[in-house]
């Protein structure tokens, strides 16, 4: 996450966490690192657990009825987690602008990306592109992050799965031989 630490790469993370749970405090250390994120430090259960209230709070603001309920929950973890944007160099990795305090903990960092990499994402793209996948028996969260902004599907898989399904309701086998 080194071009933009706070944009699309933060919210595609957070979707995946939320799809997919850590089990562990390693494992969510193992999955933050391999999703290119810079980790100082171990992570313990205070880190799983804050990471948990995070994607619960982070999926209340997927959920949310309408874009002002998006924006006022969304509002409530930037006001929770994030902090004055301040220039910073990781030892000549280059500038950039973190939104978060120094030696955080893992879920600390991860609860300020988050919520800034999530509001930069709905404000610079759209707020509707986050959702759940629109085949009914599919929960899961993603993040739009297409040219077009018109993703209904989590995957390819469910987008031809509803596909099929329309088709099949629409044209019903004929019994008649």
């Amino acid at each position: 996450m080194h071009l933009n630490p706070y944009g699309e790469d933060a919210v595609v993370l957070a979707a995946e966490l939320a799809n997919r749970r850590p089990v562990s405090a390693e494992e969510l250390l193992d999955r933050c690192r391999a999703a290119g994120l810079r980790v100082d430090g171990p992570a313990g259960p205070a880190d799983l657990a804050r990471t948990n209230a995070l994607l619960d709070a982070w999926e209340g603001v997927v959920d949310a009825a309408d874009e002002r309920q998006r924006a006022e929950r969304l509002n409530r973890m930037l006001a929770a987690d994030s902090a004055h944007p301040r220039l910073t160099d990781h030892a000549g990795s280059g500038w950039h602008l973190h939104f978060r305090d120094d030696h955080q903990s893992l879920g600390a960092l991860l609860c300020a990306l988050v919520s800034v990499g999530t509001a930069l994402h709905l404000a610079g793209r759209g707020m509707h592109r986050l959702g759940r996948c629109a085949v009914a028996d599919c929960a899961t969260v993603f993040a739009d992050t297409t040219r077009t902004g018109r993703r209904r599907y989590c995957s390819q898989r469910c987008a031809n799965r509803d596909a099929v399904r329309r088709h099949r309701a629409n044209h019903p086998a004929s019994g008649a031989a």
